[in-house]
This record gives C-alpha cells, structure tokens and sequence, in this order.
C-alpha cells in the first residue's frame, strides 16, 4: 500500500497561505530533482572518460576488475619495434612461446635474453637475467648499450588495434609495441631466433584463461602476499637452510630450495590473478623443494587461512607456504 504524505493545514490557515507554502515546497522539489540529474550525468561522464585508453600521465588500474572484458596475451607474441620509450631507439622485441629464449631484446649492439608472461586479466612479466656479446666482438659504445630497465617497469598490457602497449603499476604507458620488426640476429644466434615467432593451437591453450579461484580460498592480494613464506608441511631442515621465498615490494623475489639460491620476479592481479618468473640458479643436489618452480608454474594465489595456495592454469596445487 502507498501512503501519500498530506500537508497539515490548520482551521485556521488561509487558502493563500497554503498556496504560497505548497509553491515553496514544489520549488524545492524541482530543485532537487534538478540537481540529482546533473550529478547523475556527471557521473556518467566519468564513467565513459574512465573508459577511454590511458595515455601518457594517466593512471588506470593494474589489469581489469572483475567483469570487464578479458585481454588475450597471445597478441603479444611477435617481434615488435619498440617505441615511445626512453632508449628504445633501434631496440626489438621478440616475444614468442618457446621452452627456452623466449624473450629477446635485440639492441645496437647486443641481444638480451630472458623469459616473459601475461595472463588474460591484463598482467604482463618480463624478465631480463642473461645476454649475448656484440656480434662482432666489440664492446658496446658508451649510449649505445640496450637497457631492459623499462622492460622491468612493466606489470600490466592492454592491446590497441594490433600495438600491444605495456603498462606500469600505476597504469602509465611503458612503451608501445609496433608491428613488422626484422631483427638481425648476428653470428651468435639461431638465424631462426629473428624469424616471426608462430602462434600455434598449442600455444593457444597454453595462454588460454586460467581456471577460476576454487570458492575455498580467498583471493591473495599483493599487499598480503609480501614477505617470507616458507613450505607449510612443517618439515625441519637441521642440516641445511631452510627453503624459503621472499616476496618483494620492488617486485623481485628471492628464495632458496634449501641449498641453490633463486629468484626472479612477480606480479598480482585481481581475483587472485598471479604470475612469476624463475631465473638461473645453482645446481647443487641435496633434499631440496624447489618453491621457485611452484612460483613460476601458478597463476592463482590464494588463502586457505593462513596457508598461502599456488595453483597453476588447471586448478592444480603447485605448493603451499605459510609465513617463515
């Protein structure tokens, strides 16, 4: 049932009076209803400029939220023309799916070589450990030297017709990623390493869309998955180092599998969204647990608790840690 509110008149007011008063009341009425309707198109406004790409100085959030669109990493595979990024002048980027090498950075005078990955929330990892010699034996020239430091600014992507653009944590444009590179690869490298990388059905798969967050778990955020986490079987190692893993704010991580030193990088996303990379490491065999591999083969993080959960793109466990 409506109740529709009447207004109290007095026996003793006049019907001018009450004119006047109902008047005043429907003016005020206008008004609001007024100003409601420019704050809701204002808003609306907003709405559609927060929709727009972000260009240079403009912040967005790292990776989408949940329920917008998905992005597909396969469009950064290719050799691309690095621009609108300090010293990336002559510099190509090669990024293909391969087991091995499967980031180049071909510079004036020397080739770097690492390992990279992107996921379907938008998170983008390069990292960048080892390289090759100039192809002629000559040291590079002082300015000439290829640089991977905005490489490593990188954590987010976003593809703008065929130009992948790399983003920082803050959602400001790294670089943009022009089609149509032909690297030279010199007499160091497989000619075949400056050929287009091919983008196979399996390739596909293998960066296909990761399986959800089992309901379980509580999605991990970056601010809570810094720190050490140590396996969480509650082994002890009397005998050697304890293995461990260092989650920086810098974006590094550092670790042990209880006798050979790791590290490498990572990045977290939304809805648990997680990604690392695992660089060289020491080979030295002892009773190890190798939690650089669990990081490097997760794309989910989750909590059950207290117990930090990495799952890979299936939904399996690739390891479990607490805090150390």
């Amino acid at each position: 049932m409506t109740v529709v509110a009447r207004p109290n008149i007095s026996a003793g007011t006049s019907t001018a009076e009450t004119a006047g008063r109902t008047g005043k009341r429907m003016s005020r009425i206008r008004y609001l209803v007024a100003v409601t309707a420019v704050g809701a198109l204002l808003a609306g406004c907003g709405e559609r400029v927060g929709q727009e790409p972000a260009g240079r100085g403009q912040a967005v959030e790292t990776g989408p939220a949940a329920g917008t669109p998905q992005v597909d990493p396969v469009a950064l595979i290719g050799s691309w023309k690095v621009a609108e990024v300090d010293g990336g002048e002559d510099v190509v980027l090669r990024l293909a799916a391969d087991k091995s090498n499967d980031l180049l950075l071909f510079g004036p005078c020397a080739v770097l070589m690492g390992s990279w990955r992107a996921d379907a929330s938008g998170l983008f990892l390069a990292d960048v450990p080892g390289h090759t010699a100039a192809g002629d034996g000559r040291a590079c020239r002082s300015g000439a030297q290829v640089t991977d430091a905005w490489l490593r600014r990188a954590v987010a992507f976003r593809v703008e017709g065929d130009s992948p653009v790399l983003l920082d944590s803050q959602g400001m444009r790294v670089a943009r990623l022009l089609p149509g590179a032909r690297p030279a690869p010199g007499p160091n490298l497989l000619p075949a390493l400056a050929e287009p990388p091919e983008v196979t059905d399996e390739v596909r798969r293998a960066l296909a869309p990761a399986a959800a967050l089992p309901g379980n778990l509580v999605p991990a955020r970056r601010e809570t998955l810094l720190g050490r986490w140590v396996p969480a079987d509650g082994r002890t190692w009397p005998w050697q180092k304890e293995p461990y893993v260092e989650l920086r704010d810098d974006g590094e991580w550092r670790g042990s599998d209880g006798c050979n030193g790791q590290g490498g990088r990572w990045v977290a996303g939304p809805e648990g969204a997680f990604l690392a990379t695992a660089g060289p490491s020491t080979l030295i065999g002892c009773d190890n647990v190798s939690v650089g591999s669990w990081l490097s083969a997760a794309w989910r993080a989750g909590l059950d608790g207290k117990t930090l959960v990495l799952l890979d793109a299936q939904g399996k466990e690739t390891g479990r840690l607490r805090r150390g």
